[in-house]
């Protein structure tokens, strides 16, 4: 489905964006995959990939809210001279505090990751694809930007904001030939489940109409999807996959 197709994918190190690396890989995609710092473990996860699916798997590594280095980073592909058809804005941090209890600091912290970061790069990116009269965006969201949940004020906000980003993205540059959609995941099988109670756990699988919680490929395929042109009929767009939350 991205056979032929270069895609910048962020969070590349674990969980979904992991997931989505591998799912895009063996889909053909050739990927520049991000993480915050290249180390042996993940430079090997890059070699793996490339190997196995046979595309080109180049690790791309900065901290996300490190601007000059995301910037020397985008250079680095203007100077390979290849084009980038999709940009997947994966990478995130969640924090889980209730209202009045919550630090300024700790949400401040949510902004800059969860939406600055993504918003600067998605301005470098769609520059490049505007270029070339196409592109696709992809934000991973969340399903907490919009349920309102208790304890997720701040992470929320900031995954709402990514949605209005994204929807304006739509609108603004759809003439030219730019796509951008969101995924609003439920919760999913990732690092952060494993540090719930076993009760809670057990109350979301009874809360929703699946009666699981997701699995990081179902997050990767649907991501493999928006980025491919299969979808090249849908934008501003905000899709759920919470197995009906």
């Amino acid at each position: 489905m991205l056979k032929g197709k270069n895609i910048i994918i962020t969070g590349c190190n674990r969980g979904i964006g992991r997931s989505i690396l591998e799912t895009s890989c063996s889909c053909g995609a050739n990927v520049w995959a991000h993480a915050r710092a290249l180390t042996p473990e993940f430079e090997s996860l890059c070699k793996q990939l490339a190997d196995k699916y046979q595309v080109s798997v180049t690790p791309l590594c900065f901290e996300l809210v490190d601007f000059d280095a995301m910037k020397a980073a985008i250079k680095s592909i203007m100077q390979s001279k290849q084009q980038i058809h999709a940009l997947v804005n994966n990478a995130g941090v969640t924090y889980n505090a209730l209202f009045q209890m919550s630090q300024l600091t700790e949400v401040r912290n949510q902004f800059e990751v969860n939406f600055f970061a993504p918003y600067i790069l998605t301005q470098y990116v769609t520059k490049l694809m505007v270029r070339k009269g196409e592109g696709a965006v992809v934000n991973i969201a969340s399903s907490a930007a919009l349920d309102g949940n208790a304890g997720k004020s701040a992470y929320g906000a900031s995954k709402a904001a990514l949605i209005a980003m994204t929807q304006s993205i739509a609108e603004e540059l759809g003439e030219k030939g730019i796509r951008a959609n969101c995924i609003a995941p439920g919760v999913t099988e990732t690092e952060m489940l494993a540090t719930m109670p076993d009760y809670v756990v057990d109350d979301i699988k009874k809360s929703n109409d699946l009666r699981r919680v997701g699995d990081p490929e179902d997050i990767a395929k649907t991501a493999v999807f928006l980025a491919s042109d299969q979808s090249s009929y849908i934008t501003g767009q905000v899709i759920r996959v919470d197995g009906g939350m």
